[in-house]
């Protein structure tokens, strides 16, 4: 097993911050627009964007919630181990909101597909965004692209993204692994 970095602590700062300065632009005070990390990975990142937002371009009252979409994925009965949930916390109604869907990584387009089906129990959005870290464009089983992307990677075959988050895996750092 192999590992190319591809992007540092320093191209990782530079992706956050032109990611939320991207956001600023389209969503300007997030008035009526609310954040959703969809668990669980795409959390970190949500949380790293809010900071930014609210920290370095001084937007406040920024509303941020999880969404677990595993139950509403079409594989989640496709494995053998047990499947373990993770939490939604969304305190707030989407009705009528923007909404930005917030992973790291999207691959396949699945887990933006389940997160589309699970948003509805808390209302009707006004529209749905996407914000994802790493684009890996060569991979998607479903027509979904994102609205804004960190970087976009042509990872192939058994390759693999990992995006490690300093919070969760001390570090901050994008790798591909070929396995």
């Amino acid at each position: 097993m192999s590992q190319k970095v591809l992007l540092n602590k320093t191209e990782v700062q530079i992706a956050l911050h032109r990611l939320a300065c991207q956001l600023i632009e389209n969503h300007d005070t997030f008035f009526n627009t609310v954040l959703i990390g969809i668990q669980p990975r795409g959390i970190f990142l949500a949380e790293r964007i809010k900071s930014l937002l609210e920290k370095d371009y001084q937007v406040k009252n920024i509303q941020l919630g999880y969404l677990d979409i595993t139950f509403y994925r079409d594989d989640f009965r496709r494995t053998e181990k047990a499947i373990e949930a993770n939490k939604t916390n969304i305190n707030f109604l989407v009705e009528g909101k923007k909404v930005v869907f917030i992973d790291d990584v999207l691959y396949t387009g699945r887990s933006i597909r389940a997160a589309l089906t699970a948003i509805q129990s808390f209302g009707r959005p006004l529209e749905i965004e996407l914000l994802t870290f790493i684009d890996r464009r060569f991979s998607r089983h479903l027509p979904i692209q994102p609205d804004y992307r960190g970087r976009q990677v042509d990872a192939i075959n058994n390759e693999k993204v990992k995006v490690c988050w300093k919070e969760n895996d001390g570090e901050d750092a994008v790798y591909l692994i070929n396995n």
